[in-house]
This record gives C-alpha cells, sequence and structure tokens, in this order.
C-alpha cells in the first residue's frame, strides 16, 4: 500500500470524566471538524491525555499560529466496487464509494465509526487519514460486465464524499463515471463539493438519456455555522452556485438536508427558498444520527462551540429517536431501528415533517418523481467486442 504524507501529528486521546488528574480541555482545531483523536471502539490498550502542568495541552493563544494538521492519503486495492445493502430507509440498494474516510470533516458523519475497522480514530483520524481505492473503475468495469448483474440506481458517494479535495488531484470519482457512462448504467451523486461541475460534460448528456441525477447537500445557510459543522466541505453560496450550474446544464438536481440538528440548524424553510431559487426540483431531509463514536465526539464539538446549549440539544436529540426511560438514564442517544433512524418518531418528529411539507409545498419540491433509466444498461456495453444486439 503506498502512502502520501504531509506530516501528519498523532493527537492525544481525550480524558475520561473519572480521570483523577486534571483534565484537558478540548478545543477547536482550525480546518477539522473534530476536536479529539478519540479512541475507536475496539481499542484494548485505551490511553487518556492529562494535564502535567507544562501547558503543552493547551490551545494556542489567538495570535500564535498552530501547526496545522496535515492530511495522509493511502491506495488500497479493493475487493469489489458495488456494495449493496437491503436497507427501507434508503431509496437505492447500491453504493459506490471511491473513498475512506473524508477530509470534509463533517462532524456528525454517520460514516464515521467506519475507521475503527481499520483500527483508526473516528475522531482526527477519519478526516485526515484517507483511502483512495486505486484499482475501483476496473472492479467496477468487471462487475458491470458480469451477465447477472441486474442493473438499478447506483448512489455514488453513499458513505464519504466523492468530491472531497483529494478528488481534484485523484480523479477517481471521473473514471468511475466514465465507466458507468459506457455501460449506460443509472446513478446518483451526492455531494457537498463543487469539484462535481468539473464533471458536468460527463454528467451533462448522460442526464438527457435519464441516467443521472446529483443531490447536494445543503445543511444550512449559515456560513459560520458550516465552518464550524463542515469545515473543508464547499461554503452554502458555492453550493447553491453548483446547484444551479447543474440546473442549467440540464441535470436533475435535489437538494439534501440532512441532517437536522436541534437548537442548530434551524434555517429549514430558507434553505429549501434558495435550492428552489437555484433550480434544485427534488428534496429530503433527515435527522441527525448518533451510532457509536459519532455520539461522543458530537457532545466534544458541542461543548466546543455551543456549550450553553448542549445539553438542551441532546435532550431533544434523545426526543427524536424516541430514547425514554432506563435508556435515557443510560445515555443512549440514538435509535437505529429501520423506518425511525432517518426520520425520528414523536412529536418533535411530526412538527419537523409537517414543517418540510408546507415548505416543499411552498417552493415546488416533489411534484413529481425522480426516475432514472435502466433499460438502456447492457452488460456486453463493457465487453471487448460488443454484442451486435
Amino acid at each position: 500500500m503506498a502512502v502520501f504524507l504531509y506530516s501528519y501529528p498523532m493527537l492525544p486521546s481525550p480524558p475520561t470524566p473519572h480521570h483523577d488528574t486534571a483534565r484537558v480541555p478540548l478545543h477547536a482545531i482550525k480546518g477539522r471538524g473534530a476536536a479529539s483523536q478519540l479512541a475507536h471502539r475496539f481499542t484494548t490498550d485505551p490511553r487518556e491525555a492529562f494535564d502535567d502542568g507544562w501547558g503543552s495541552l493547551e490551545a494556542p493563544a489567538e495570535d500564535e499560529e498552530a501547526a496545522p494538521l496535515r492530511t495522509e492519503l493511502r491506495w488500497e486495492q479493493a475487493r469489489s466496487a458495488l456494495s449493496r445493502h437491503q436497507s427501507p430507509d434508503l431509496p437505492f440498494h447500491m453504493g459506490l464509494n471511491p473513498y475512506r474516510g473524508c477530509e470534509h470533516g463533517c462532524i456528525y458523519c454517520y460514516a464515521r465509526p467506519t475507521h475503527s475497522y481499520l483500527g483508526w480514530s473516528p475522531g482526527l483520524d477519519f478526516e485526515t487519514r484517507l483511502i483512495a481505492k486505486q484499482n475501483l473503475p476496473e472492479l467496477l468495469r468487471a462487475e458491470l460486465s458480469r451477465a447477472s448483474h441486474v442493473a438499478a440506481p447506483v448512489m455514488l458517494g453513499s458513505v464519504t464524499d466523492c468530491y472531497q479535495p483529494v478528488e481534484r488531484e485523484l480523479g477517481l470519482t471521473r473514471r468511475l463515471i466514465e465507466v458507468l457512462a459506457e455501460a449506460r448504467h443509472p446513478f446518483s451523486i451526492v455531494t457537498k463539493g463543487s469539484g462535481v461541475e468539473r464533471d458536468l460534460d460527463l454528467l451533462a448528456p448522460l442526464a438527457r438519456q435519464g441516467l443521472a441525477s446529483v443531490h447536494i447537500t445543503l445543511t444550512t445557510l449559515d456560513a459560520d455555522l458550516a465552518r464550524h459543522l463542515e469545515p473543508r466541505a464547499a461554503a452554502p453560496h458555492r453550493r447553491l452556485r453548483s446547484i444551479r450550474a447543474l440546473t442549467e446544464a440540464g441535470v436533475p438536481v435535489g437538494v439534501s438536508l440532512a441532517p437536522q440538528i436541534p437548537f442548530i440548524n434551524e434555517d429549514l424553510e430558507k434553505v429549501l427558498e434558495a435550492a428552489a431559487d437555484a433550480g434544485a426540483r427534488h428534496a429530503f431531509y433527515a435527522v441527525l444520527r448518533l451510532p457509536w463514536e459519532v455520539a461522543p465526539l458530537f457532545e466534544q464539538w458541542l461543548q466546543v462551540h455551543y456549550p450553553d446549549r448542549a445539553r438542551r440539544v441532546m435532550e431533544r436529540v434523545r426526543d427524536l429517536h424516541g430514547i425514554q426511560g432506563e435508556q435515557r438514564e443510560a445515555g443512549r442517544v440514538y435509535n437505529a431501528e429501520f423506518g425511525q433512524r432517518m426520520k425520528g418518531t414523536g412529536h418533535w418528529a411530526e412538527l419537523l415533517r409537517q414543517r418540510f411539507a408546507l415548505a416543499c409545498r411552498r417552493y415546488g419540491f416533489n411534484r413529481e418523481p425522480l426516475r432514472l433509466d435502466c433499460s438502456l444498461y447492457h452488460s456486453s456495453l463493457l465487453l471487448p467486442q460488443r454484442s451486435l444486439f
């Protein structure tokens, strides 16, 4: 496995509340979402940081320039291209992801715990130790060439963003689109990256054939909040520009308002209005999900950026996921059951559903279903000698 290093310093793990020594205060790290190198759930020898009195773990003063936390990229030879699932909560059943980890650093990302399987932290490791699947285009070509393959819309970027910053240099996503285009296989893209505009020369003709659509995730219009939530993703105004560019090129565009975080991003109606003005015609949302290590990471983020409302936010998240009684007392914050994990349950979830539905009607979203054409695909299109039929 080849490794490209951009000077990656290891940071200490956060202390637990039961440590006898002085607790080390967390602080924001410029350009990063997580505030710590949180130990992953499979760690057998956890370590804790503590303050030895020399001030080496203190946040830098305002007039000091902290050393940048830089990114490490590794190549991986993947074993398969398409991942499949049977979740009834999602409109697709096949995913395609050229990268592991994501430099966008979204603190709420439900994919962070996947880094634990690599023995890495779901915290800062997830956004600074990236893996690129070098052979993925070749694997995808082989899988789509099989006569047994049944065409169904593929979600490109279902786990980590396929247009994160590293894509500008590597171009893995573009190579995957080229294979999908050659096979005439339908796909959708979900992204926060403005790099999707680079591939308009591929996406526009595919969209005219009913083979491609794009969803832009627009969590908030508040640029300052976005810098904290999604530090290396495109700014909200830049994502709106991408929506407009895609729409003008004839690509069907939707907007993802995910996640909805109580008392944090509450401009749902304004987001839908701005997205509609830019040309988006489809929309969906999901509530904040906090599986595994995402829960303590998100609570750390709240303590760093919004300590005044941290407890209030977490209590409402528990309400949204129907956490009550002993489970609430035990600190549980997430319900992973199908049918509830995406939209939540209870009064607050119903109010959110009504707000979204009313705003969609007002701004003209989801009036017609977004369908992709599966009939144009044929496995022989990728063979060296194509079938005449």
